[in-house]
């Protein structure tokens, strides 16, 4: 193994949940008269921080988003994952090999997270190695949360290799000077291959990766 220390985005890497979290604020807006094309929903909304996709919604909608939208996208969200989410095909599998330390670091809360690794199966992977921006007020593309994530599980930065699927958490990987490697679907596929790092689609090949 090249790394000492493996840290994983969450969402379209672990837990295949972005389809239900963007299908969610798709509709929503839809219901305050903000109209936004499903895919490219996903190009604008994938891996970015809840703050900025409200912001979209309510300059799209010309209106004050409600004080409780939030709190109805989380329990909407949250009743979907407990229901419908799974895995990211090949997962299990390549955790299992892996007998370094490894984390997830996610612009999600901490109760997301738990929520969906726990539903997947996956959570004692992480032997409690759970970073939420939440925890330090601090989104991706920042670099600060895998900063955090790294210096948390003491390991630097050299040792360790980001495991994304957004622009946005490469961009935070490389501006923490990180090695990235990019998992690749047909929403991320163009913006992942302008970023000049190694992508895989398969969970198999990111295993040949890391070695």
């Amino acid at each position: 193994m090249k790394y000492k220390c493996i840290i994983f985005d969450c969402d379209g890497v672990l837990v295949d949940s972005e389809a239900i979290s963007i299908g969610t604020l798709v509709d929503m807006a839809a219901s305050h008269g903000a109209i936004i094309d499903e895919t490219y929903a996903h190009q604008l909304f994938l891996g970015k921080s809840l703050e900025f996709c409200f912001e979209y919604i309510a300059n799209l909608a010309n209106k004050k988003l409600p004080a409780d939208f939030e709190e109805e996208f989380r329990a909407r969200t949250f009743e979907a994952f407990r229901k419908e989410l799974q895995p990211i095909k090949g997962i299990h599998e390549l955790l299992a090999k892996i007998k370094v330390p490894i984390g997830v670091a996610s612009n999600g809360p901490a109760d997301k997270i738990k929520l969906n690794l726990t539903t997947t199966k996956l959570i004692d992977q992480f032997n409690g190695n759970i970073f939420s921006a939440y925890d330090i007020n601090s989104w991706k593309p920042n670099p600060e949360l895998y900063l955090h994530a790294a210096k948390t599980m003491g390991f630097e930065v050299r040792d360790c290799v980001i495991i994304e699927d957004s622009p946005a958490g490469v961009q935070a990987a490389l501006a923490g000077g990180f090695d990235v490697f990019g998992f690749t679907n047909h929403a991320n596929w163009d913006a992942l291959q302008q970023m000049n790092i190694p992508l895989f689609d398969d969970m198999t090949n990111l295993d040949l990766l890391l070695q």
